[in-house]
């Protein structure tokens, strides 16, 4: 029978419920009753004793808020008597001991990706379109809608033709109201489509950047453009210039033999201001990019041992289940990752907020260590100089959900990275280098994260969500994991995994985490695609380093 109520760790006094429950409602854990003084909607939280007001609130066994009134036991947690606290967090000589998962099962597994000239494997292949400054966002609009019609990269045209049957009833005089979107016929295009096989997407990184602002914020664009250009998932790339922008295309072509000297990719450069007029540029671009793709279906998958991957781990749109199911899910996958020698990276540095000694104790070099600490305080500093602070990191959702408190939220986001050592600390856009995990300085922000991920290297990332979110990334495949089953079955149409089933008592964290890494070992193969490709969700923004949550 499942549980109803689940308290996480130990030294918790408080206590989530996993069902709703009503106030008067007797519920015993752990041998205990505890008489409920109000409703408890299911990911909210009770308290296991009687609370003064000050008195610290502990989970997952560390603080995450105080009370700000006389709480009684059995009390819900409100941001009303709940605040955000968290320890403070420094570098102490400290020696971790892990015990990594049994990976006998995964050891001599392998997939098929496309293997690169300088030893990387991607786990698609991609063309990249990518303008140094906004200006060009225009002529890349142009190019998608003729490259991907007509090599068969569109997603669908049923809004098109639902559109079109729409106009045609009103035309007619007819009724629109019983019209419905899946009473059409079925179309679109499919991987069967594709003129180029071998060739996953063409893909666009339309961007807001790239002139105006300072030249700091171009100097950063021109890093993350370079990282994207040096992706394993990449295959070539077309670049649009204005011409006089802030970020010169020197700068990038620079920036891109800075990252990898031995960069051989084909890159096609097409400015604007040198050509005869807009449409010699983009029928230019179109044709010597066709003759690219031509090259680049000509790389074909092979088998590739699972050190090659290197997976991002995300949250979004969280929930009060987000701690307990996906997270820690998809941190036994990151465990079983860590100690096959493949990466993982833990970013969000928001989100790790009440985690940070935790982590910091489990960095093996001192350096690495102290740069996290760097990180996190003048990212925090900097909040607080603008009146905000990582405190005010939970969004509305978060908290109708569960999520009173940032370190509430934060505590358990970092269950994603599992419970290996952290191997290194990477600023934005660096490139991950190291096996096993190693945290990235991004926003919380579901999209700058991601971007972010994929600039350091990710070839897949796994995301959770609670309350469901879209979000995908352009050359970086995006598998959805949702928290709970209600999710899952309501937006099917983006989620990939459902981790419902730990709350549901159907599931183990371990059995969960091992099947999440059957599917990383299916979609980095091509033989799964995650819905967020499906969707072509290309999401793509830039950090340009100023205060985002």
């Amino acid at each position: 029978m499942a549980e109803i109520v689940l308290k996480v760790h130990p030294k918790d006094n408080v206590i989530v419920a996993l069902k709703d429950l009503k106030k008067g409602q007797v519920v015993n854990y752990g041998g205990e009753d505890f008489v409920l003084q109000d409703d408890i909607t299911a990911k909210h939280k009770f308290f296991t004793h009687d609370l003064q007001t000050g008195d610290e609130i502990i989970m997952y066994g560390v603080l995450v808020g105080k009370a700000q009134e006389f709480i009684p036991r059995g009390g819900l947690m409100t941001t009303g008597n709940t605040k955000h606290a968290a320890d403070p967090f420094e570098y102490r000589p400290y020696q971790y001991q892990w015990t990594a998962p049994d990976v006998s099962k995964f050891r001599d597994r392998t997939f098929n990706g496309y293997h690169r000239s300088d030893g990387r494997v991607g786990t698609a292949n991609y063309w990249l379109f990518m303008p140094t400054v906004f200006c060009e966002n225009r002529n890349l609009d142009v190019i998608r809608e003729a490259l991907h019609n007509e090599l068969g990269y569109a997603v669908t045209d049923k809004y098109k033709k639902y559109a079109h049957h729409l106009v045609a009833a009103f035309k007619n005089n007819e009724d629109i109201s019983n019209l419905s979107l899946n009473a059409l016929p079925s179309g679109g295009s499919s991987s069967t489509d594709r003129l180029f096989k071998n060739v996953d997407g063409i893909k666009f990184l339309n961007h807001q950047g790239g002139c105006g602002g300072t030249r700091q914020d171009a100097g950063t664009l021109s890093k993350l453009l370079a990282a994207y250009a040096d992706h394993p998932n990449v295959a070539g790339i077309t670049i649009l210039s204005l011409g006089c922008q802030n970020l010169q295309t020197k700068q990038l072509l620079e920036d891109i033999k800075l990252r990898n000297p031995s960069f051989d990719k084909p890159l096609l450069v097409f400015e604007q201001q040198q050509s005869q007029s807009e449409e010699q540029l983009v029928a230019d671009a179109i044709k010597k990019t066709f003759e690219g793709l031509i090259e680049a279906n000509k790389i074909e998958r092979a088998p590739a041992p699972l050190t090659a991957l290197t997976v991002g781990v995300k949250c979004g749109g969280s929930d009060g289940f987000s701690g307990i199911s996906a997270n820690p899910a998809v941190g036994y996958t990151s465990d079983l990752l860590a100690a096959l020698g493949a990466k993982v990276l833990l970013a969000e540095f928001p989100e790790l907020c009440g985690a940070e000694q935790q982590l910091i104790d489990r960095t093996i070099d001192e350096a690495a260590a102290r740069k996290f600490i760097h990180l996190m305080t003048t990212y925090n500093d900097q909040a607080l100089s603008v009146g905000s602070g990582f405190f005010m990191n939970p969004s509305p959702g978060n908290i109708k959900d569960g999520l009173i408190t940032d370190a509430i939220k934060s505590t358990g986001a970092a269950k994603k990275g599992g419970t290996s050592p952290v191997v290194d600390v990477l600023d934005y856009t660096e490139p991950a280098t190291k096996p096993g995990l190693s945290l990235v300085c991004t926003p919380g922000n579901d999209v700058e994260a991601t971007t972010g991920k994929a600039a350091s290297g990710a070839t897949l990332i796994l995301f959770t969500t609670g309350l469901g979110t879209p979000t995908g990334n352009p050359v970086c495949p995006t598998i959805k994991l949702a928290t709970n089953t209600s999710l899952a079955n309501r937006m099917s149409d983006i989620i990939d995994i459902n981790t419902g089933g730990i709350i549901d008592g159907e599931k183990t964290i371990e059995e969960m985490g091992a099947e999440i890494l059957e599917y990383c070992i299916k979609a980095a193969s091509g033989e799964v695609i995650p819905k967020a490709v499906q969707l072509n969700q290309d999401d793509f923004i830039p950090w340009k380093r100023g205060v985002s949550l």
